[in-house]
């Protein structure tokens, strides 16, 4: 190894041992940090990146393929209770390749794979059990596919077309959804699951198409489509009523000087109504038209009758017959008729009665017009006086207690927010000081060891200069026997400023403090004196 090298290592040898117990200390949880840190930063970039290999698999599925991956020591990861298993994706599409040809996954929902099955000799009702429970697996997995779905179900009821009814029925839907955990479908995904159904099956409607959650909820019902239940509709109708008549408020007597309230009664009841109408078209020729005429000459042909009866019912002679003629004409029409059948759905939620009431504060607003006022709230809740709704607005004084507490609550809800910034200012502030404090005492105890080193060398240089001094007889200290002059090679090979070798300093430097050790005093002031002597004049 070069000599510069070594004598870098061994340099940072001796500083080491030079530490303090608390420098020790210190040094040893910064090497721990940084040794830790480097594994976590070598384990985060060494590790594979994990894809689903198979998601809503059932539990005998799941136990197969992990035997099959622990076969070939592909390392996996099990995700939503062991329905998800996801590798490397480096081995994603090998393992599928391995799994499609073993038949895993075996569990199925269905789908058009169905009808492979299917034999010739199955029945008609078969064959349409078995229609529907295919598209009812398509579907199924199709909504499945959606982000934040876990599971889906659907089933279908479709009726069976006859020619003995009248009227026919149409197909309606129920669809299951379970979401993974903390997901929540809004209403465009729940819209999403409807359109989906609905457009897939002949004949069926949005409406038609019932969502329900694994909670429970109905996200979807049938005749009112994805609104909600009755309360839900009947608050969300009120919320906008009152939303756009306090906004034409707020600009008419300023914000916080008018309070809107709005009730409405809505139905609960979805019916089905079916209506018939006949009406004759005007101007419209005949669908068809007979005319029958009969003609009749001769004697008798008057037509009279052979005689009359009198009194007692005793038959009177007519008189004597006459030649003549009869003439008969009978004329049918079968005119055309406009049918006109009508069938409509009323689905719950049908406004019955609402009303508006408003309250305008009479201390702000000053002289009022209430009949322009409630002009406006009824045309922007849109009141039917027919139907019964009613406004009422009034000009009330305001309490303003509440405004004065919630404007004092604010005001402390501020000053807790600028108490919270302000002490995680202070907090990174000291964090922050205390790194860069740490920082500056470190480069201060490495310059004050730099510095040092560069004193103890040209100490040492002045001792050696020093030697025939030391040696000489005008030591102004009497050397004994026992303090004995140190003896120093007389041919030193140290320039002023640049150390020897490494042994023959340190060896000069245990000599020297073992004279300073034996008469300290002298030696000090020996060394003061030197020093002045050597301060320029």
């Amino acid at each position: 190894m070069p000599r510069p090298i070594t004598s870098a290592f061994q340099n940072i040898a001796r500083n080491i041992r030079e530490f303090t117990v608390a420098q020790r200390t210190v040094a040893i949880i910064g090497v721990a940090v940084l040794a830790l840190g480097i594994a976590a930063l070598t384990m985060w970039a060494t590790k594979p990146a994990y894809t689903p290999l198979f998601s809503g698999l059932s539990g005998s599925d799941a136990n197969t393929i992990v035997d099959q991956l622990r076969t070939d020591n592909v390392p996996y990861e099990l995700s939503d209770g062991g329905a998800t298993i996801m590798v490397p994706q480096e081995n994603v599409y090998d393992e599928r390749l391995k799994s499609a040809a073993a038949g895993l996954p075996s569990s199925t929902t269905g789908g058009y794979s169905l009808l492979d099955k299917m034999g010739v000799t199955a029945s008609e009702f078969q064959q349409s059990v078995t229609y529907k429970r295919a598209l009812e697996g398509e579907l199924a997995n199709t909504v499945q596919a959606m982000k934040g779905v876990k599971t889906a179900s659907v089933r279908l009821a479709i009726p069976k077309d006859t020619v003995f009814a009248s009227e026919k029925t149409d197909p309606t839907a129920s669809v299951f959804v379970e979401t993974q955990t903390g997901v929540t479908l809004n209403s465009d995904q729940v819209q999403a699951i409807v359109h989906l159904t609905s457009a897939s099956i002949d004949g069926m409607k949005p409406t038609d198409v019932a969502v329900i959650d694994a909670k429970g909820v109905v996200l979807s019902a049938v005749g009112v489509g994805a609104t909600g239940s009755s309360d839900q509709q009947a608050g969300d109708y009120e919320q906008r009523v009152r939303g756009a008549v306090q906004a034409m408020l707020d600009k008419v007597v300023g914000p916080g000087n008018a309070t809107v309230v709005v009730a409405a009664d809505m139905s609960t009841q979805s019916a089905q109504r079916v209506e018939e109408s006949f009406t004759t078209p005007t101007g419209a020729p005949a669908l068809n038209e007979a005319v029958k005429t009969e003609t009749y000459s001769g004697a008798g042909a008057s037509g009279a009758a052979a005689g009359v009866l009198g009194p007692d019912n005793i038959a009177v002679p007519a008189g004597t017959g006459k030649d003549g003629s009869f003439t008969s004409a009978d004329t049918t029409k079968n005119n055309a008729v406009n049918k006109v059948t009508e069938t409509r759905t009323i689905p719950a939620g049908q406004i019955n009665r609402q009303t508006v009431s408003v309250a305008v504060n009479a201390d702000t607003v000053g002289k009022l017009n209430v009949a322009d006022v409630t002009s406006l709230v009824s045309s922007a809740a849109g009141i039917d006086a027919k139907r019964g709704d009613a406004v009422t607005v009034e000009v009330v004084s305001f309490n303003a207690a509440g405004a004065t507490d919630a404007a004092t609550a604010l005001k402390a809800a501020d000053a807790s927010a600028a108490a919270d910034r302000f002490a995680e200012i202070v907090r990174i502030g000291i964090i922050t000081a205390g790194i860069v404090i740490t920082f500056v005492l470190g480069l201060i105890l490495y310059a004050r060891r730099s510095r040092r080193q560069s004193r103890e060398a040209i100490e040492l240089d002045e001792l050696l200069e020093a030697r025939p001094v030391l040696a000489a007889a005008n030591v102004p200290f009497g050397i004994t026997a026992q303090n004995s002059p140190i003896m120093i090679d007389p041919t030193p090979t140290v320039a002023y400023g640049v150390s020897g070798a490494t042994g023959e300093a340190d060896r000069m430097r245990v000599e020297i403090d073992s004279l300073a050790q034996r008469d300290p005093a002298r030696t000090a002031e020996f060394l003061r004196g030197l020093m002045d002597d050597r301060q320029p004049a």
